[in-house]
């Protein structure tokens, strides 16, 4: 069974992963009061995208892949939140990043979506020892392909801490060694 939101059905697989990070995103700006907008539909983040002029029109309804950088337009134009993006050259110069993006997590606390390689993820979270140079990454993985099974979701593969050279729940590495990364770290907006 590809993943599905329980609310809609609705069939991604193969290509939804960024737009479940997009969505991931706008929940939390929820749930820390930001914002009462209901979390946006995939062909309403392709809506947005083409009323910015960054799509055709035919991309709306499609099944095309988006980006960090399409992730922000859209979190701008939809919530008002601005994002600085991070671009890692090579996946295996992720580890060196590790602190700046723990430095993330302590100032704005939001998830950050990461784009790059084939696949989108989530990241929810940093460790990293200062004196060994020891990170890891709290990663959501939007892959998952199942029923509403919470155990399998939060047992450490979709949901989990990874180390440097860990591999992905759905298979092969989680960084491609040669691909370029980039994180996408929504602010959080300044109060008035």
């Amino acid at each position: 069974m590809p993943w599905m939101l329980p609310e809609d059905r609705f069939n991604d697989c193969g290509w939804g992963c960024a737009y479940r990070s997009l969505q991931t995103l706008v929940s939390w700006f929820q749930r820390q009061q930001y914002t009462r907008k209901p979390i946006p539909s995939h062909r309403e983040a392709q809506q947005i995208l083409v009323k910015l002029g960054d799509k055709a029109r035919d991309f709306i309804g499609s099944q095309n892949w988006i980006g960090a950088i399409e992730l922000s337009y859209i979190l701008d134009e939809y919530l008002g939140v601005t994002s600085k993006i991070l671009t890692v050259n090579r996946g295996s110069d992720i580890p060196s990043h590790a602190r700046e993006l723990a430095a993330h997590f302590k100032s704005q606390g939001t998830p950050v979506m990461i784009g790059g390689g084939v696949l989108a993820y989530t990241l929810l979270g940093v460790a990293f020892d200062d004196t060994t140079g020891e990170c890891a990454f709290l990663i959501l993985d939007p892959h998952y392909t199942g029923g509403e099974d919470l155990k399998k979701i939060q047992g450490g593969t979709w949901v989990g801490w990874k180390k440097p050279g860990d591999s992905a729940a759905a298979g092969g590495p989680l960084f491609v060694r040669d691909a370029f990364y980039n994180f996408l770290c929504p602010q959080c907006p300044k109060a008035v």
